[in-house]
């Protein structure tokens, strides 16, 4: 594997480092320096900041305006301090408020979105590398909130400037990632406060001795829409662009390693009324996290088990292309952004990843196959970002699933000013016979140009038995942001036989172009207008033949309030080319033709931090060789801290000459959390197309990175006669994390 990716990467070794040296890296006389303090009594963590060791760290201030004023003096005072000791860094927070009674605590939940809220984040780059780093972020409630930022924070084609949202890995921030560490708060007459103590042993760097970290640190105060930055970045980027964080220096880290055992004990109990079958299970297993070095760790895995892990929510598909669905299981995703290698996800025929984790472990089907055990060896070494993951799963002989290993290698060299260099190399094999594997090949780089433009490339192969052709794809995307436009140009080609079987293609054997052209007006002397965003997105994708697959061309006017509401207006001019019939649902198939047709959107969201908001998405207007009236909306209602309740609602109606069918998917979210560590969460779910209902109900109880005590009930209605129970299963699950050098 190493020789391969050697020989891929070889074309492009002499000519990309020459291209990204030409750009200067960032002016360090420009950027704000904070200097950690080391302390042989470390502070009590309890949101204080009463402990008189805070007073020996300097103050960290300063802070100006990201939003809605960029480069203006904050209009509250946050301070700052940085401490360490042998073990871990702590970090205080004085967030000083003139109107407490205006602070908004949000949600008391792990992860719970940052942007409803008065919030605090914070952006630690190890490595000083400039596009990598680990964010650890609260509210004053008090919440865990973590994540990994790779590539720069940046993403696809277009980036939200609502700046705290979990993408995914492929959108350059990971906030599925959950490490260990802790964090507590208080509110009083002056203000609110934030204590963290994150182990080193949570994070990844260089080695041991003193330390030259990125950070940047981000208050938000809710009320206003206000968000500040230590380290001023300009306003169409994130705190993710950690290209141009502040400098944190003198911390001085351990060299020892680190050895962490996370044992699971499961006991379920299912009942298959479909089969009329009865089941009881015991399980045992779990993973091991061993730091060879402090920058490079190998994950184990035997007996894997996501029984603890969300349920999807489910999608209504009318479209010919395959559903994307995110994520969620644990082992899979530390370091997810190094395996990344495609475009994020932006629609279901957009999106493309070479590596998906979710072929592994779950059939075509939705059913679970069972996972062996693996490994995952993730880090740094010798400046080279480096991945290698081995997955072995069991043969399912119900579903005639045979059993697979799956190995995936990848190598990545950051070079200045966002630059970088990678390839990839991800095969399986069917483990139970001979001949029957599929191997996905890849290189890409990352140009970085001046601060505005990116340009990226990507080429990939594909070997399957059977197959030969055009077994290739490429893919090219050129991005300029500045405050007042956002542009952004794509090329990709992907030929008919091109098949990464472990990885996400919605389609093949096209070549296509997407263009998108934004405006950014600004309106600062309103007080309850802030912004608006004319934007225009152009795709058409064209097969090798010359057939015209897919047009569409998106004419759109967003509107955003100070309050964080939302409007948008659009027009979308659509052609659907179909060179075989399609099968929209069940009685209803759409004939080979060319079908060009209109549609109007109405999008809309109310101040989400409020304790009733909506939020919503009305579709009018032509759909192939008829018409569709489409209604999605979500209610959501906030109490305190402790509760929230979502209803969301999707109703498609569609009338075709072939055939007209309505849909209904309609799902209710309940959660209660008595702590940010204790909760109860239910999903309940109806969809007429598969003529279901489902309902999950989960109760965690947990400790440190997503392990502690879960109790998780699903069951699985038919809602036609006849009616009935279809499954139910109770699932008792406890896991813990055993610190065995630390």
């Amino acid at each position: 594997m190493p020789r391969a990716l050697a020989g891929l990467l070889l074309p492009f070794a002499f000519t990309l480092p020459a291209v990204a040296h030409m750009q200067a890296p960032q002016n360090e006389a420009e950027v704000p320096v904070a200097v950690g303090t080391s302390t042989a009594t470390p502070p009590f963590v309890d949101g204080r900041l009463d402990d008189a060791v805070w007073a020996s760290a300097p103050v960290i201030t300063d802070f100006v305006q990201h939003e809605p004023f960029e480069g203006r003096p904050a209009t509250e005072r946050t301070e700052i301090r940085v401490l360490y000791d042998d073990t871990a860094i702590y970090i205080g927070a004085w967030m000083f408020d003139r109107d407490p009674s205006g602070i908004l605590t949000g949600e008391n939940r792990r992860d719970a979105d940052l942007r409803d809220a008065d919030a605090l984040l914070i952006v630690l780059d190890t490595y000083r590398d400039r596009q990598n780093g680990f964010v650890f972020g609260t509210t004053p409630a008090g919440i865990e909130y973590d994540g990994q930022v790779v590539r720069n924070g940046e993403g696809g084609l277009s980036t939200s400037r609502r700046a705290q949202g979990g993408a995914g890995a492929a959108g350059g921030f990971n906030l599925n990632w959950d490490g260990s560490w802790e964090v507590a708060t208080s509110i009083d007459e002056a203000g609110w406060y934030a204590e963290f103590r994150i182990p080193f042993s949570t994070l990844r760097y260089g080695g041991g001795g003193e330390q030259t970290w990125g950070l940047n640190v981000s208050r938000t105060v809710r009320r206003t829409n206000e968000e500040d930055f230590w380290a001023p970045i300009p306003r169409q980027f994130t705190l993710y662009r950690v290209s141009q964080a502040g400098v944190l220096e003198g911390i001085e880290t351990p060299t020892r390693r680190t050895l962490q055992v996370t044992p699971y004990a499961l006991s379920s109990a299912r009942r298959d009324f479909t089969a009329d079958t009865s089941a009881w299970d015991a399980e045992f297993g779990g993973d091991a996290k061993i730091g060879l070095t402090p920058g490079l760790n190998l994950d184990l895995t035997y007996n894997t088990d996501f029984a603890q892990v969300e349920v999807d929510e489910q999608q209504i598909n009318l479209t010919r292309f395959s559903l994307f669905f995110p994520e969620k299981r644990p082992f899979f995703l530390e370091n997810a952004g190094t395996f990344t290698v495609g475009i994020p996800r932006a629609g279901s025929d957009l999106g493309m990843d070479l590596f998906y984790s979710r072929r592994i472990g779950i059939g075509e089907a939705g059913e679970l196959v069972p996972i062996v055990g693996g490994g995952r060896l993730t880090g740094k070494v010798g400046g080279f970002t480096v991945g290698l993951l081995d997955i072995q799963t069991e043969r399912v002989s119900a579903s005639a699933i045979p059993a697979n290993n799956y190995s995936v290698g990848r190598i990545i060299r950051e070079l200045p000013n966002r630059s970088q260099l990678g390839g990839m190399l991800i095969n399986r094999i069917n483990t139970d016979s001979t001949g029957d594997h599929n191997v996905t090949y890849s290189v890409d780089g990352r140009w970085g140009i001046g601060e505005s433009t990116n340009l990226d490339l990507w080429l990939a192969g594909t070997e399957t038995p059977g197959l030969g052709g055009r077994e290739h794809a490429i893919g090219f995307t050129g991005s300029y942001r500045t405050r007042d436009w956002d542009l952004g140009l794509q090329y990709r080609e992907v030929g008919e036989n091109f098949n990464p079987e472990v990885g996400f293609l919605p389609r093949a054997g096209f070549r296509g172009i997407i263009v998108r052209v934004q405006r950014g007006i600004r309106v600062p002397s309103a007080t309850w207008l802030r912004e608006l965003r004319p934007h225009m997105l152009v795709r058409d994708f064209f097969g090798f033949d010359g057939f015209n697959q897919t047009r569409y061309i998106h004419l759109d006017n967003t509107v955003n309030f100070t309050n964080g509401s939302l409007l948008s207006t659009a027009i979308n001019i659509r052609r659907e080319g179909l060179q075989a019939p399609f099968d929209i649902t069940d009685g209803v198939t759409i004939p080979t033709g060319t079908y060009d047709f209109v549609e109007s959107l109405l999008r809309f969201n109310t101040n989400e931090s409020a304790m009733w908001s909506v939020g919503g998405v009305v579709t009018l207007g032509g759909f192939f060789s008829g018409h569709r009236k489409s209604f999605q909306s979500t209610i959501t209602n906030r109490l305190g801290t402790t509760w929230t309740a979502a209803l969301r609602f999707n109703y498609d109606n569609v009338d075709l000459p072939e055939g007209s069918f309505a849909n209904t998917l309609a799902s209710l979210r309940l959660a209660y959390s008595f702590t940010p560590r204790i909760f109860l969460q239910s999903l309940i779910q109806y969809n007429s197309q598969t003529d279901n209902m489902s309902g999950n109900v989960r109760f965690g109880w947990l400790n440190t990175a997503g392990t502690g005590l879960y109790i998780v009930f699903n069951q699985l209605q038919q809602t036609v006669e006849p009616t009935g129970p279809l499954d139910r299963a109770l699932v008792v699950k406890f896991t813990h994390q055993f610190g065995l050098v630390q």
